[in-house]
């Protein structure tokens, strides 16, 4: 029997220190060999074209080239990327690789050289891991032309996406091509490092018909209007006389992801009944299988991302492989698919 081949990892940091960490926390996964660092984007690019990695973890503040150029310039059979970055002041240049074709994303703890990088050690190899077997983000195509018109008058009252690898692009093709006229409200939860959801919910809104904010606590959630859950946060919904709002917190802390997918689903479920549409999107594991299989049995339907147009085709699948989805689209038909199912 062939033993598998390492999955071969180019380290790109300005930082010595944080170049030696990275090394260090990819060394202790016998699945991952480091075949080579950079310094820069300049560097990383000679090195790509070198050393032929499966895949980059990629710095974004550098000097010469930085993160978001060195992206940008990568070829489209390069390797996969998983940004190392810190939150807050370039949690906005994060979300822009991830909606530039990153596959993930890993918070680091802290911006100085100190032990704490050290705590990224099991998540960065797991996302290394993941992102080698990532499919490199497929063209754009122009969305189609809806021929009828919205309806005013909708049996969906909300459509919930739960989405994770992948999921910012993704969310940034889906979004903006619904209508602002969308009759019924809109609840994601994806799952991203918390400290990028606000930004990430700006940007979208700047780009989109409908209205996207960030999900608060208590704040109704209207038709057209889209709320993206917290970052380290659930979120659920909640209706009462006809008025349906969003409710955020840390329970249950024994879910395996914050916000987890199945959680959204399932509030939704018990909140609506069959008024629910549920979108599982690209992503690893199967967190939303759980809350497809309520929305279903409560007379709501589902609907998954075909595996063409998946970064990763693990949460669609499980649903689709468990018999809980109603149809399958492409990321750039969604949209029309979602406003057919209204």
């Amino acid at each position: 029997m062939t033993t598998p081949r390492p999955i071969r990892v180019l380290i790109v940091d300005d930082s010595a220190f944080a170049r030696k960490v990275l090394r260090e926390a990819l060394a202790r996964s016998a699945d991952v060999e480091v075949v080579g660092v950079a310094r820069d984007g300049l560097e990383a690019l000679e090195k790509v074209a070198e050393l032929k990695p499966d895949v980059m973890t990629l710095d974004l503040v550098m000097p010469n080239l930085d993160g978001l150029g060195t992206l940008r310039a990568l070829p489209p059979d390069g390797p996969r990327v998983v940004v190392v970055s810190i939150s807050g002041a370039d949690s906005a240049l994060g979300l822009e690789a991830l909606q530039s074709g990153a596959v993930d994303l890993v918070h680091k703890p802290t911006a100085l050289a100190t032990e704490r990088l050290y705590d990224l050690s099991a998540e960065l190899v797991g996302k290394v891991v993941a992102a080698a077997g990532a499919r490199p983000p497929v063209a754009k195509t122009p969305p189609p032309v809806l021929s009828e018109p919205v309806p005013k008058v909708s049996a969906i009252r909300l459509v919930v996406i739960g989405t994770s690898t992948g999921g910012p692009a993704a969310l940034t093709r889906l979004l903006p091509a619904l209508p602002r006229d969308l009759p019924a409200a809109v609840a994601v939860a994806l799952h991203i490092p918390a400290g990028y959801t606000e930004a990430l919910a700006r940007r979208l809104d700047d780009i989109c018909a409908v209205h996207v904010v960030e999900a608060s606590d208590g704040a109704e959630l209207a038709p057209g209007t889209v709320a993206i859950a917290r970052g380290g946060l659930h979120l659920r919904v909640s209706g009462q006389s006809g008025r349906l709002t969003t409710h955020v917190s840390p329970e249950p802390l024994t879910a395996p992801f914050c916000p987890s997918v199945d959680v959204l689903f399932e509030s939704a479920a018990a909140t609506l009944g069959p008024a629910v549409l549920g979108i599982v999107l690209t992503g690893m594991g199967s967190d939303g299988l759980i809350g497809a299989t309520a929305i279903r049995a409560g007379g709501g339907r589902v609907l998954t991302e075909a595996e063409r147009s998946c970064v990763v085709y693990g949460m669609p699948r499980a649903v689709a492989e468990a018999g809980q989805s109603d149809g399958q689209a492409p990321i750039d038909q969604m949209a029309a698919a979602i406003v057919r199912s209204l």
